[in-house]
């Protein structure tokens, strides 16, 4: 009999798949249909920082002040009342889902300063979250910010949260860090117990006909699995902090490939997304069968039989995969 037990933030978990941030969370009825096809855990769709500013100071007023004369400049903002519910309501939906489901349910924090976000973290604590995942999405366009600046506003904003709560803090990394291993220890040494590689930043298109800036985005595919992969890989061991691996995970060969990287769970949206729920009891099946059949008893056993310190050549993860990688391209056109 196969293990798939594991264990992320302190939380036991009964196996790696857990469904990351989505319009899937946005719904006791859809957070328990994943419940009930396997789902270890879900976090939650974020609140945005722009949503708790819209609420706390009026934002939409701001906003729409002396816009008659520049017509576009309402476009680069989504209708914040639509978007997404509030922080009330937001608080609402956590204590209804620990009614609802027995599965560890997850917060998440969207966005880039500290403020009011301490404040909203502890009451996603008082209102029954299991744990915080803190997502910094910034896109970093002023040039006065240094990168040493921009770090350190992130190892404040968690430092400031984990002052603040008792329960386990995630933070969502993205991969653009000048240094990303020094970057995950620093962040683990200010407090966060996980580290989630990787965000994804959806890049916006361009409409030459209309010179309109388009909000775009993509579901992931299995390629987008690399990346994050190659960063559990050299991360696992080396950093106090659970490692969650998302984007790119769509199938149960993909979740395998999560944790002999090292990570404690694999996190999915986009898979679920375009093929529903359902989708986590065929991954876990075909996790199970995989392990069966290369004869892994657990989960526990699997976790880092590939990181970048258990496998033969460490310096695959490096240079040497590079120049490998030309190599074999080279030999094709030969």
């Amino acid at each position: 009999m196969v293990d798939l037990s594991t264990t992320y933030l302190g939380l036991q978990l009964k196996n790696p798949i857990v469904a990351s941030a989505s319009p899937l969370s946005k719904k006791v009825d859809s957070v328990k249909r994943l419940e009930d096809a396997g789902a270890a855990a879900v976090v939650m769709y974020s609140l945005f920082e722009e949503q708790i500013v819209h609420e706390s100071y009026a934002l939409d007023h701001f906003l729409n002040s002396g816009t008659e004369s520049f017509a576009e400049a309402l476009t680069y903002f989504p209708d914040l009342e639509k978007y997404n519910v509030g922080p009330v309501e937001y608080l609402d939906l956590i204590a209804k889902l620990k009614q609802t489901v027995s599965m560890p349910v997850i917060a998440s924090l969207n966005g880039v300063t500290t403020g009011g976000w301490v404040e909203h973290a502890k009451n996603m604590e008082e209102a029954g979250a299991d744990a915080l995942e803190l997502n910094i999405y910034n896109v970093p366009t002023d040039l006065a910010v240094s990168g040493t600046d921009l770090e350190q506003s992130y190892i404040d904003l968690v430092t400031d949260i984990r002052r603040q709560i008792h329960i386990p803090l995630a933070v969502k990394l993205s991969p653009f860090f000048t240094s990303p291993a020094n970057m995950a220890a620093r962040l683990a040494k200010a407090g966060a117990n996980g580290l989630v590689l990787f965000n994804r930043f959806y890049q916006p298109d361009l409409d030459i006909e209309t010179l309109e800036v388009l909000p775009m985005l993509h579901l992931s595919t299995s390629e987008a699995l690399l990346l994050p992969l190659r960063w559990t890989a050299i991360l696992y061991g080396r950093v106090n902090a659970d490692l969650a691996l998302t984007s790119g995970v769509h199938t149960g060969q993909d979740a395998v490939k999560a944790v002999m990287a090292g990570a404690s769970v694999a996190m999915l949206a986009s898979e679920l997304i375009a093929r529903g729920a359902g989708r986590v009891t065929e991954i876990l099946a075909e996790m199970n069968a995989w392990m069966q059949e290369f004869e892994y008893v657990s989960v526990t056993q699997m976790r880092g039989s590939m990181s970048q310190q258990s496998v033969a050549d460490p310096a695959a993860f490096e240079r040497a995969n590079y120049m490998k990688a030309l190599t074999s391209f080279d030999n094709r056109l030969a």
